[in-house]
C-alpha cells in the first residue's frame, strides 16, 4: 500500500513548484459545515444563484455530501495562490467619479484560466508519482480495503464544481473560515484563489487551524449593506459582490445607496480585516492590474458600447456581469457620487430601451438632485467607505 505520509509531503512540494503558496490535504468526508450549506440555501440566502442548488438524480443537494457526489473520492488536495497586488484598498480615499472593481478581477486574464493549468500540472505529477514502479499497486492505492479497490481517479476544479471549497480548505489545514466567510491564512491573509484536486488516493490529511478571528467584528461592522447577518453568516441577497455580479435585473432600491461606488465585486470585508494588513504581495505578472481597472472612470464605463465591453473585458471576470450589468452598476455608483456633473451624462440613459438601465438612470438622477439640495447628505455619500 502507498506510504501516504511522504506522498502527501511530496504533493505539497509539487504544488509549490507549480506556483501555489499553500497546499494541504483534506479527507473527502461529509463535514458538519456541509449540512449548513443546505440550510443556507433553504433559507434563501443564495439568492438567484441556482447553480448552488444542483442536485443528483435522487434529489440530494450535491454540495452537501462529497460521499454522494463523488463516491470514489478519498482525499482532496487543496491548493491556494496569492493574488494580492500592491495597490489601493477599496476603503481608501479616491478621486470623485471613480468606481471600484474587486481586486481579484484586476488581472490580465480570468483567474480560472490562470489557476487551472497550474492545478492540472499538479494533478499530472500526482498521477505520475502514484504510478511509479515500486509503489505497491499504485493504480489501486486503496487496495488495503477491498471495498475501495478502484483505479486511480482524479478531478480538478477551480470554483466550478459542486463542492464547498472553503470547507475543504479548512480541513486541509491551510486556513480557517473567518467571520466574513472568507478563508484566512495567518501569514498570507485572504487574498487567495483556491483550486481542488479530488482523488481516489488515501492521503495523510492536514490538521485544521484554530479560528483566530477572536472577538473582532470589523468585517461585520464595515459591511454597508449588512450582508453579514452574524459572524460566519452571509446573506448573498444583500452582498455587494452578489448584487454587482450575480444579480440580474433591478437591484433593490434599499440596497443601492450601500453599494457606494462598487462596479464589480466588493473588497470591504477583506480590506478591513487585520489579517490582511501585512498580506504578502504577489510578484506574478498575471495578477498585476490591467490599465484602467483600479479605480475605473465611471463615465467611461457607463458609456461603453456592447462591442466595446466585449473587447475590453474579453478574458476578464467582468464579462460575467454582462454589459448591461456593468452599465447598471455604474449608474448606481454615479447616483451615489452625488456629483451634478454626471447629470448630462446619464440623461440619455433615462429613456434607454433596456428598462433596467432606464430605471437605474432615473434613480441616479434623482439621487444626485436630492444630494444637491442636501449638502450634508452629499458629503456622506462620498465617504471613502460608502
Amino acid at each position: 500500500m502507498l506510504n501516504t505520509i511522504p506522498f502527501s509531503s511530496a504533493i505539497k512540494n509539487i504544488a509549490q513548484n507549480a506556483g501555489f503558496e499553500l497546499c494541504g490535504v483534506a479527507p473527502a468526508s461529509d463535514f458538519p459545515e456541509l449540512q449548513k450549506v443546505s440550510e443556507w440555501i433553504e433559507n434563501g440566502h443564495a439568492g438567484e444563484m441556482k447553480y448552488m442548488e444542483a442536485r443528483d438524480e435522487a434529489g440530494n443537494l450535491k454540495r452537501s455530501s462529497l460521499s454522494t457526489t463523488f463516491p470514489w473520492a478519498r482525499s482532496v488536495v487543496v491548493c491556494a495562490i496569492n493574488y494580492n497586488t500592491e495597490n489601493p484598498r477599496s476603503i481608501e480615499a479616491h478621486e470623485p467619479g471613480r468606481g471600484w472593481i474587486s481586486r481579484y478581477a484586476w488581472g490580465q486574464e480570468d483567474y480560472h484560466s490562470i489557476v487551472l493549468p497550474k492545478l492540472r500540472a499538479v494533478e499530472a505529477e500526482i498521477v505520475n508519482l502514484a504510478g511509479k514502479p515500486g509503489d505497491e499497486k499504485a493504480n489501486s492505492p486503496n487496495s488495503g480495503n477491498p471495498e475501495h479497490n478502484i483505479p486511480l481517479q482524479t478531478r480538478c476544479y477551480v470554483d466550478t464544481g459542486p463542492i464547498s471549497e472553503r470547507v475543504l480548505a479548512k480541513y486541509s489545514g491551510i486556513g480557517w473560515i473567518g467571520r466574513n466567510t472568507c478563508l484566512i491564512h495567518p501569514k498570507v491573509g485572504s487574498w487567495i484563489f483556491l483550486g481542488m484536486i479530488l482523488t481516489s488516493l488515501d492521503l495523510d490529511p492536514g490538521t485544521p487551524l484554530p479560528d483566530r478571528c477572536g472577538s473582532c467584528t470589523r468585517c461585520i461592522d464595515a459591511c454597508p449593506t449588512d450582508a453579514l447577518l452574524a459572524p460566519y453568516q452571509l446573506d448573498a441577497n444583500r452582498c455587494i459582490s452578489y448584487l454587482t455580479i450575480e444579480k440580474r435585473g433591478e437591484i433593490p432600491e434599499p440596497l443601492r445607496e450601500g453599494m457606494g461606488r462598487h462596479i464589480f465585486g466588493c473588497d470591504i470585508c477583506q480590506d478591513v480585516c487585520p489579517w490582511n494588513r501585512k498580506a504578502p504581495v504577489s510578484a506574478a505578472q498575471e495578477f498585476q492590474p490591467r490599465e484602467g481597472l483600479v479605480n475605473p472612470d465611471l463615465k467611461s464605463l457607463v458609456e461603453l458600447s456592447e462591442d466595446g465591453f466585449r473587447e475590453k473585458f474579453r478574458s476578464s471576470p467582468l464579462k460575467r456581469a454582462k454589459w448591461n450589468g456593468i452599465r447598471r452598476n455604474a449608474l448606481v455608483a454615479i447616483g451615489n457620487s452625488g456629483d451634478p456633473g454626471f447629470l448630462s451624462v446619464i440623461e440619455e440613459f433615462c429613456e434607454d430601451e433596456d428598462i433596467t438601465i432606464a430605471g437605474h438612470a432615473r434613480w441616479a438622477r434623482q439621487k444626485i438632485l436630492r444630494a444637491q439640495s442636501t449638502p450634508d447628505r452629499n458629503a456622506s455619500s462620498n465617504r471613502s467607505d460608502s
